[in-house]
């Protein structure tokens, strides 16, 4: 029998496991830890959005009254031909449907303001995103704020920033969402919106800076006025030109590259001269005993509301004639004026001797003594029997000489006693 062999050597084992490398298994640690940490964190946001939400819903206003919008609206008075004579209210606003509002004033107010507001859920996600990355790059700094979140803003909210009522804000945009139709809440801000100079609401606005009805407007007009709502204080032309003009001309690049201009459009908006409304208005009707007599007969019958329901109350007053006797009234009480000794400045202030400070000067010392009519005020730099120099709160600079300086030739005179003496720094009226 043969003998078993036995073999040689010893048996093949199998080789042990490789080991994993050290920095492996921290990364992989690592990565469950972070997403670990990554989705407590939804959880735990989601858990305060949660709270946020049943804390803060039940507490949002009701909105239902904006479907049937009904801004406080000023008391007007006018003539028997229907040319206004007076308006007393806080808000100078004319309601003004969208419908009737010109396609080019809502352009140019999707492009300063909100261009993809007719497509985005009340909350520009993209816009937000944009904005941020602008921010971090330091770019020109862009806010995220869309039109229905100014709508809420505006409408219901303070103007603090905090969380808590950022949260509000955009709970009240998610809800007139839901609730109002897109030209709904574009027809409240256009209405609502301030823009500076006491006027509310672009058709106001309109009328308050270049003295015409909003369907008239230009381009560039409506570029300028679409400006106005990021800063309607700062930005606006009556007080910074250069702010203004610098906004109008962001807004009209903005509607060129949103596709509502072209570029021929966008040059000649640019090229425009625009002419802002004289504040003194000359043709203005003057009639003001008249139209302050029907403001207390209204406010008799109808206490404060007279001032936000918007009344408009018709005189017999014939506006030729108004306009005859208000001349003829004026010029009597010139003439009798002029044969009087003269009485002296209203005021007398320090000038300063750096040109660089005289006109924010000039416009301090003239704040409380406006123009009346073609009677202007101004403030004297330099004075002599012979010769007057003064300067108006415009900047204009007036030379009078001659016959122009006799009404006043008591207060050149050297002798002339300190509080009737013209010189510099003494707050003067002229006329043309």
């Amino acid at each position: 029998m043969p003998e078993k062999t036995k073999a040689s050597g010893r048996a093949s084992t199998p080789p042990p496991p490789s080991k994993r490398p050290v920095w492996l298994t921290w990364l992989l640690k690592a990565f469950l830890w972070a997403t670990g940490i990554a989705v407590a964190g939804a959880l735990s946001i989601m858990f305060v959005v949660a709270v946020a939400l049943a804390v803060a819903y039940p507490n949002l206003p009701d909105i239902s009254e904006l479907a049937d919008y009904r801004p406080k609206l000023p008391l007007r008075v006018f003539s028997s031909e229907g040319i206004q004579i007076g308006e007393f209210g806080e808000e100078r606003r004319n309601l003004t449907p969208i419908d009737t509002i010109p396609k080019i004033m809502k352009d140019a107010v999707l492009a300063a303001e909100d261009a993809r507001f007719y497509s985005h859920g009340g909350v520009d996600y993209k816009g937000v995103v944009r904005a941020g990355l602008a921010n971090v790059n330091r770019v020109k700094s862009q806010g995220a704020s869309t039109i229905t979140m100014q709508v809420a803003r505006n409408v219901y909210l303070s103007s603090e920033k905090t969380l808590t009522r950022k949260i509000y804000e955009i709970l009240l945009t998610f809800k007139l969402e839901h609730l109002l139709s897109k030209d709904q809440i574009f027809e409240i801000y256009l209405n609502q919106i301030y823009l500076g100079n006491r006027a509310y609401g672009f058709a106001a606005a309109s009328e308050a800076y270049f003295g015409k009805p909003l369907k008239d407007i230009s381009i560039a007009q409506a570029a300028m006025l679409a400006g106005l709502p990021k800063a309607p204080g700062a930005n606006n032309p009556v007080n910074n030109p250069a702010r203004a003009r610098g906004r109008q001309l962001y807004v009209i690049d903005r509607m060129q590259e949103a596709g509502f201009i072209n570029a021929d459009q966008a040059a000649e908006a640019r090229k425009e001269e625009l002419h802002l409304r004289d504040a003194q208005d000359p043709n203005r009707l003057h009639a003001e005993y008249v139209a302050e007599t029907v403001r207390q007969l209204m406010y008799a019958q109808y206490g404060d509301t007279t001032y936000t329901r918007g009344l408009k109350v018709y005189t017999t007053l014939v506006a030729a004639d108004q306009a005859a006797a208000y001349r003829a009234l004026r010029k009597g009480i010139m003439d009798f004026e002029r044969r009087q000794i003269y009485r002296g400045p209203e005021k007398f202030v320090t000038l300063p001797t750096e040109a660089s400070e005289l006109d924010e000067a000039v416009d301090d010392a003239l704040a409380e003594h406006p123009d009346n009519g073609d009677v202007m005020s101004a403030v004297v730099l330099k004075a002599s029997p012979r010769e007057l120099t003064a300067i108006r709160g415009n900047g204009e600079t007036l030379t009078i000489t001659g016959e122009g300086l006799k009404p006043a030739q008591s207060g050149l005179a050297d002798k002339a006693p300190p509080n009737i003496k013209i010189r510099r720094g003494a707050v003067i009226r002229v006329a043309k």
